[in-house]
């Protein structure tokens, strides 16, 4: 029997998770979580005037002006100021242009400061000034000292400050001394974790010297102007001034630079780049692909990650898949080594790639065939939870082409992603792995009696019966057993395990697919009990309950005087028919007896087309809304006839064929009357 795809409704899986849907013939709609993207943030340090390794850090994390730490603060800045102090015994004092006496003045505040070791804040007041004057001094060494001085307190405190303090760190910045320049750099880098600063910075001008400081030749000023600018490129208000500011072209040269931190600041850029469709093409314009490709040779973890969550970003767009899959053709081999021998961090963000890849059909196989599936099957049954999720989501993605069915459950993975439907603790992981198992149902015509035999149902009625479950996991489960009661082998099951009792209810959710799925998969068992004795029996006994039972939802659906869906109206009718049909003396009797559900159905059958009111009335009529999206198949909801109905079917036509539908019921009791 072959699942009837229009009749499967959108997916019930948060925003974050799902994605347009690719239709394939006479199968349900797959399902595929939507691409991630992720941000990332450095905070560049330079210690007394050299530069140092770069450290991962948010602005969240930070501590702000931190009072445990004020000794150590004061030993730094002593150590920082020690030279130009008048107290500093320096061999080579006569050699030294004279201090100006506001220079000498500013030294002796500092330094005093300095030797009180009293909590203060540089960046107003009396401090600033004299670090100001520093900085605008003629004298190269104290313009070092000021640099080197910003550079260290803004490591201890990075928050929030004026333009009067980052005016001269932008002064000095602009300096012909190398030392100047990344300390200063390195002062900015370490204030842009802090939102405010990352604004601000780039309003006053601060991208183009840090521009050329990219460009030169000094290992010490790429690393602390490179990691400036990640920073900076966190910030949403600045992404499109660095893509503007022609930036991209030398971050992409430095992110094959021989030193390892260069790389790293380097691809953290260009992944805090990658977060908009716009930025994301025009770093593939500035050549940026090859290059994260090619960088995934790398052997350093940390420069792993960067570059797989920028290809990650960047595979979210169709046009971006074809054009790594035209031009790229190892990154499939090397996404699944890192799943392999990489890190927990490197392979959650690998695996993630690869899933947004198999986005498209091309990649679904092509991953298959390269050994994915070995790769992904240890990683579902990781302690790790969020390896749990990115290896479920790839799966569920790989699930959608059909000629993935056969080596997927050859692989041995069915008990596995049945158990995960109740052992993990993650709403993520039910959602993918149940749409994976959905998707592979519905794929061909093959026995599906090993779903079953796995324990499929007894795990799905445990989940659907926790009141804990969330709306989004009971969605998702409703939503598969529409397509499971779609296959012979299946729907017995679903029949004796109790499921009805659990449907009922749902159709009275005030999630619109939610109820939807539910009202379907009813009547789909309801088509049965022309074949089924227990088919006939069960559906009795849900007649008047749980939550006032079948007849309640019926009669709600059926009522004219109300705006009410088409698509609900249509299978409430459908529903109604399949139970007549079961010549079944109990239900026939039921639904005969029912004082609104006949004769609404009568009254339908002589509306002709629905009045525009009657129209308008209707909750779900917006772009995306279930009348829009779904259409009516032949001369009826049926989900047995296999034929993919027409999308644009004008909303006249889908109400006269709910016409010709009540039309039908209305004849068919008819004869039973006589």
């Amino acid at each position: 029997m072959a699942a009837h795809a229009q009749y499967v409704p959108a997916n019930l899986v948060p925003a974050y998770a799902t994605a347009p849907q690719q239709r394939q013939a006479a199968v349900p709609d797959p399902v595929a979580p939507e691409p991630m993207a992720y941000s990332f943030e450095r905070k560049p340090v330079a210690k007394r005037g050299r530069a140092s390794d770069l450290d991962s850090a948010s602005a969240d994390s930070m501590d702000v002006c931190g009072r445990d730490e004020e000794q150590q603060q004061c030993v730094f800045y002593r150590k920082s100021m020690a030279f130009v102090s008048p107290k500093h015994d320096n061999p080579n004092r006569e050699d030294e242009p004279l201090l100006a006496d506001k220079e000498r003045q500013a030294v002796n505040i500092l330094v005093d400061l300095f030797e009180r070791r009293a909590p203060v804040s540089f960046y107003e007041g009396e401090p600033l000034k004299a670090l100001a004057t520093l900085a605008y001094s003629d004298i190269n060494h104290l313009q070092l000292s000021a640099a080197t001085a910003f550079s260290e307190i803004s490591e201890m405190d990075a928050r929030p400050v004026s333009r009067e303090a980052l005016e001269p760190i932008l002064y000095l910045l602009q300096s012909p001394d190398i030392k100047v320049q990344h300390s200063a750099s390195a002062a900015l880098g370490n204030l842009a974790v802090n939102v405010e600063n990352k604004l601000l910075i780039v309003r006053m001008g601060g991208l183009e010297p840090l521009i050329r400081q990219m460009l030169s030749p000094n290992v010490d000023a790429q690393i602390n102007s490179v990691g400036c600018i990640t920073n900076l490129a966190t910030a949403d208000e600045n992404k499109m001034r660095i893509a503007k500011s022609g930036a991209l072209l030398p971050l992409t040269r430095l992110a094959r630079s021989r030193e390892i931190r260069v790389q790293r600041n380097a691809a953290g850029a260009l992944l805090n780049m990658t977060h908009s469709i716009e930025h994301r093409q025009q770093l593939i314009a500035a050549g940026a692909v090859p290059v994260l490709v090619e960088l995934l040779t790398s052997d350093d973890p940390e420069l792993q990650y960067y570059v797989t969550t920028a290809l990650s970003n960047i595979a979210v767009d169709e046009g971006s898949r074809q054009l790594l899959r035209d031009t790229q053709p190892t990154l499939v081999d090397a996404l699944i080594h890192f799943v392999q021998t990489s890190t927990i961090k490197v392979q959650c963000q690998a695996i993630l790639t690869l899933r947004n890849l198999a986005s498209d059909e091309e990649y679904q196989l092509q991953i298959i065939k390269a050994g994915g599936l070995d790769s992904l099957l240890p990683q579902l049954q990781s302690a790790y939870d969020p390896l749990v999720v990115s290896a479920s989501a790839c799966l569920r993605n790989l699930s959608i082409h059909p000629d993935n069915e056969e080596p997927i459950l050859n692989s041995g993975v069915l008990p596995l992603l049945v158990n995960l439907i109740t052992q993990s603790g993650s709403d993520e992981v039910q959602c993918h792995v149940i749409s994976a198992l959905r998707n592979l149902v519905a794929n061909n015509d093959a026995d599906k009696t090993p779903f079953a035999e796995a324990g499929l149902f007894e795990h799905m009625k445990l989940v659907l019966s926790d009141q804990r479950s969330s709306e989004v996991v009971v969605g998702e489960m409703a939503a598969a057993l529409s397509v499971f009661v779609l296959d012979d082998s299946l729907w017995p099951y679903i029949l004796s395990g109790g499921f009805l009792e659990l449907l009922v209810p749902l159709t009275r959710s005030h999630i619109v697919e939610l109820q939807y799925n539910a009202c379907a998969t009813i009547s789909s068992l309801a088509g049965k009990a022309s074949e089924s004795s227990e088919a006939c029996s069960r559906l009795a006994q849900v007649w008047d309950k749980p939550d006032g039972g079948m007849q309640s939802y019926l009669a709600a659906f059926l009522a004219v005087d109300e705006g009410m869906d088409p698509l609900l109206r249509s299978v409430a009718i459908w529903t109604v028919m399949m139970l007549l049909e079961s010549e079944s003396p109990d239900l026939v009797q039921l639904v005969l007896a029912h004082p609104s559900i006949i004769k609404n159905i009568d009254k339908i059958a002589q509306m002709g087309s629905l009045s525009e009111a009657d129209a308008r009335l209707s909750a779900y009529t917006s772009d995306g809304g279930l009348r829009n999206s779904r259409a009516f198949d032949g001369d009826g909801y049926n989900p047995e006839d296999g034929d993919l109905g027409d999308e644009n079917e004008d909303d006249d036509d889908i109400y006269q064929r709910l016409e010709s539908m009540a039309q039908d019921v209305v004849a068919l009791v008819q004869n039973l009357d006589r």
